[in-house]
């Protein structure tokens, strides 16, 4: 059996005509700031998990080697992520949901480790794993929250296409 390609799902998920009851009480310009702040949120989130990723890339080949790495190394670390693969997350929330708590960056940003001591590495590559596993289901709450605010803008342009217009710069 040949399972959907997960953009399929999400593009059904935003045209669902059922409208939220979560945000019937936002007037249409609110709904836009609501579905912005989110989209800006889930940049800096997004933007976060990769330097995480880097740092566990970087921690990882570290201590692999008796020399600091050079250049040509760190390129090829940080460059060779491209699996095609994205993660997801194992906990799905409804967009009616809380979202859940971001790591404290602080505790898990570990700038001192000595790449040969082995309990160092550990624990710092334990913490950084905790903390991109919390970004990671932080942004899956936040593309659910923000395909709710779509699917809502949807509907309402479909009950007034001229709603839409607003959005249209003027000359």
């Amino acid at each position: 059996m040949n399972a959907k390609p997960a953009s399929d799902t999400r593009r059904r998920s935003v045209t669902s005509t059922v409208p939220s009851p979560d945000l019937a009480g936002l007037e249409l310009q609110q709904l836009r700031d609501y579905r912005h702040g989110l989209e800006a949120e889930e940049e800096k989130v997004s933007y976060w998990r990769r330097l995480v990723h880097a740092r566990l890339d970087v921690l990882e080949a570290e201590s692999h080697t008796s020399t600091p790495l050079a250049v040509e190394d760190l390129v090829r670390v940080l460059g060779d992520t491209g699996s095609g693969q994205s993660r997801r997350a194992l906990v799905r929330f409804r967009a009616a949901d809380p979202l859940p708590d971001l790591p404290v960056l602080s505790e898990m940003w570990v700038t001192e480790v000595d790449p040969h001591d082995p309990g160092q590495v550990a624990d710092a590559l334990e913490r950084l794993r905790v903390a991109e596993q919390q970004l990671t289901t932080y942004r899956r709450a936040l593309h659910e929250h923000i395909d709710e605010a779509t699917r809502e803008l949807i509907l309402r342009y479909r009950e007034d296409p001229r709603a839409a217009l607003a959005i249209i710069p003027k000359e």
